[in-house]
Formats: structure tokens, C-alpha cells, sequence
């Protein structure tokens, strides 16, 4: 059998090696500030310098009274939930399909992560959140996946009526707004990661926003400590005297890393601009096509597209399933295009069935059923996750991608056997 596709023969749509996608984009204003930091401080145990012209960027950015910079979106996470008085015997809800960093640093404060399913479009259900409510839950998290901003309105509304903290989880929505507001200012507060792919990156680093001063101070103690939190936190103030010490956690970001984001934060709203294009032009090719759905965000919502995350249909081209598609995406040079991995149902991961082996508080401790989050396995079954360029170079490529799917698409029945 003779076919077009290039996995049986034919010739590739792409002819040009990979990678196609490298983040974060590197010039010579990135070189110099990161050089020029070099010369100046490879520390920096306080509130000064890069630091601050980072922190007051961010807070400038998100419409927010407060940012503490860390070392990571996962140390950001830690010290959000810290400082939010979550501890032992608390619960917290989480959307059972998500990065595991969003939940897994509640294990280290004693607290409990609460899974709960998605929606059809990966987001919280929150009928499902409102079943899992107990006297000892506490908050829920906002996962703005993917850069696709959470439905803020429900959200709230939905925290609001049962007396929850709401928290946000921003690491994939850096500039990403909802009715005009930044994603990361809806909650008491919100973390973000700036780790190498995210639309802002340090190379490696994150941050916690807040308008909650008291919020602020205890972020600072649990992972700041000593001069930053003596020069910060009021002399008078009842958590003064822990200053020198915090709570004896070093979670400082490195002052290149800051230098870094600090450079390529100008640039971030030209960045979201062009992945704003880009993402149009290929949910516009792809329309209709078989197998194939593409997001729709509501108009009032401003996606950061960290990803395009594309929703296959099997049942649409013959039962193909997704594996045989990707590799057919592949052989055709596409080979950016890929399957969620590590952002995938918690409940797939060990840690989260039975973490007693690592952390021995939760011992006793039994997983959630995994048949409780039908939703999230069949999202993150279904789903393709497409790079999504920002320059217009990367028109050319956005392009090529869309045209191999199309035709993978198209002869999908040369797939089935």
C-alpha cells in the first residue's frame, strides 16, 4: 500500500531537525544583565538590588501590594500554603489533573491534598469540589492550566459560599488576565513558577503574590529569613522575634536567575502578543478538523498559551489511537508535538496513593479511589500539546504543524489496522 503519510513511506511535511521550540529566547540585553549581575552580586540576603526590581516588576504586573521571589515555583507553592496557616489535619482542595507540585507541598506541612475532578475542559468541577468538602477543608486552588485562565467568577463565587480561602496557582499564566484582571490577584494569594519553558522564566525560580500584608510577613519567615525578614517585618509586630530565624528554610532565588526574569520581563507582554497570533492562527487551521478540537476560551479571557492543549477523538478517525497518531505526527517532522507527562492525573502517581513510604506522618494514609476522576484521565488521555511560537519566524513552523495534522488527519485510515 502506497500512502502520502511519512511514517509509510511518504515524504515529511517538515524537513528540518529538531528542536523547532527552545524557550526562553536569549539576546544580548539577557547576556549583559545577567553578566553585569554576575560583577556586581552572586548574593543577595535581602530585599535589594535585582531582587526588588524584580519583585516591584512583578507586583507592578499582577496589580498586587506584595511579591517574594523563590528559588522555585514549587518552593513558591510551599511558602503560599505556609503562610496561609495550612498545617496539620487541614485539607485542601486540588484539581485531580495538574503539575504535582501544586499539591505535593502539603504533604511537608501536615496537611491533606483533597483531589477533585475536572471539567470537559480540564478545569476544577466544582460540583465535584463541593462533595469533598469537610469541617477540616480549608482552601481551594486555582490551576490556571496550560495558561488558560480558570473561570474566576465561579471560582470565587463558589469559595465565597462556602466560607474557602481560594488560591491560586499561576505557573503556567504569567500576564494571563481574566475580565482584565491578572491571573494571580484574584485569590489571597497566588504562586508562580518561572522554570525554564514558562512564559516568564528565570531559567529556574518563582514567586508568591499577595495583597494580604500578614500573608507577606509569613512568607517571608518561611522561606527568607534573617536580614531580609529583620529589615522587613516590624520591630513591634508579633512575629518580630522569629525574624532571624523564620522557620529555617532557605528559599531565596539565585540573583541570576533574577537578573535573567528581570530582563526578559519587558519583553513578556510582545512575547504573550505573538503566542496570542500564533495560537489563533493555528486553532483557525485546525477548526473542523476530524479528530481534532481545539480550546475555546471565552472572549473575556486572555491566555497566556504556555501550551496548546488540542483535544483527539479517536472515535472520529476510525478508533486511531492517540500513540499511533503522535508517532505518525512524528515521521511527518513534527516532532514538537507530544502527550502530557508529568502534568498528569495526581492519582496516577505513587506519592499520591500511598506516601507513607517517603512520609512517614501519612502512614495510615489511603489515596483517593482512582475511578473517582473519570474526567481527568479521559482530558489527559485525549490530550496533544502543541508549542506555541511567538515571533513570526515561528509562523512558518505554526504552519507546518497544523499542515501535518491535517494530513495525518486526512489519511488516518492508512493507520488503522
Amino acid at each position: 500500500m502506497s500512502s502520502p503519510l511519512a511514517l509509510l513511506g511518504g515524504p515529511p511535511v517538515i524537513d528540518v531537525p529538531g528542536p523547532h521550540f527552545a524557550w526562553p529566547p536569549i539576546d544580548d540585553s539577557d547576556v549583559e544583565a545577567v553578566t553585569g549581575q554576575l560583577m556586581s552580586a552572586v548574593s543577595v540576603p535581602d530585599r535589594s538590588g535585582v531582587v526588588a526590581e524584580l519583585e516591584d516588576a512583578l507586583a507592578s504586573l499582577l496589580g498586587v501590594r506584595h511579591v517574594v521571589t523563590t528559588s522555585t515555583g514549587t518552593a513558591a507553592l510551599h511558602s503560599m500554603y505556609a503562610a496561609a496557616g495550612i498545617g496539620p489535619g487541614d485539607e485542601v482542595i486540588v484539581p485531580a489533573l495538574t503539575f504535582h507540585a501544586t499539591a505535593t507541598p502539603l504533604f511537608h506541612l501536615g496537611a491533606r491534598p483533597v483531589l477533585a475532578d475536572v471539567n470537559e475542559h480540564g478545569q476544577l468541577d466544582l460540583n465535584d469540589a463541593a462533595r469533598r468538602i469537610t469541617l477540616r477543608t480549608k482552601a481551594v486552588v486555582a490551576v490556571h492550566l496550560w495558561g488558560l485562565p480558570e473561570n474566576m467568577d465561579n471560582l470565587i463565587s463558589f469559595t465565597a459560599r462556602h466560607n474557602l480561602m481560594l488560591l491560586e496557582d499561576g505557573s503556567h499564566a504569567h500576564g494571563a488576565t481574566w475580565r482584565g484582571q491578572p491571573v494571580g490577584s484574584f485569590g489571597r494569594a497566588a504562586a508562580f513558577s518561572m522554570n525554564g519553558p514558562k512564559p516568564l522564566s528565570a531559567g529556574e525560580g518563582g514567586c508568591v503574590a499577595t495583597d494580604d500584608t500578614e500573608l507577606y510577613y509569613r512568607v517571608l519567615l518561611h522561606g527568607q529569613y534573617n536580614k531580609r525578614c529583620r529589615r522587613e517585618i516590624p520591630a513591634d509586630h508579633p512575629l518580630a522575634p522569629y525574624a532571624v530565624t523564620g522557620m529555617g528554610l532557605k528559599l531565596r532565588i539565585h540573583p541570576l536567575a533574577a537578573a535573567l526574569a528581570h530582563s526578559q520581563l519587558p519583553r513578556l507582554e510582545s512575547f504573550l502578543t505573538g503566542r496570542e497570533a500564533v495560537a489563533a492562527q493555528m486553532c483557525k487551521a485546525l477548526r473542523g478538523v476530524p479528530g481534532i478540537a481545539v480550546p475555546h476560551p471565552p472572549p473575556h479571557a486572555r491566555p497566556a498559551w504556555y501550551a496548546l492543549p488540542l483535544r483527539y477523538h479517536p472515535e472520529q478517525l476510525a478508533g486511531l489511537p492517540v500513540e499511533r497518531f503522535i508517532e505518525a505526527l512524528h515521521a511527518e517532522g513534527a516532532v514538537e508535538t507530544d502527550l502530557p507527562g508529568s502534568t498528569r492525573p495526581l492519582g496516577d502517581h505513587q506519592l499520591f496513593r500511598t506516601p507513607g513510604a517517603l512520609l512517614p506522618g501519612y502512614a495510615d494514609h489511603q489515596g483517593q479511589p482512582a475511578d473517582s476522576f473519570a474526567n481527568a484521565r479521559r482530558v489527559h488521555g485525549s490530550t496533544l500539546k502543541l508549542p506555541v511560537w511567538h515571533r513570526e519566524k515561528g509562523l512558518h513552523l505554526a504552519e507546518s504543524y497544523t499542515t501535518a495534522i491535517i494530513k495525518v488527519a486526512e489519511h488516518h485510515k492508512d493507520l488503522v489496522t
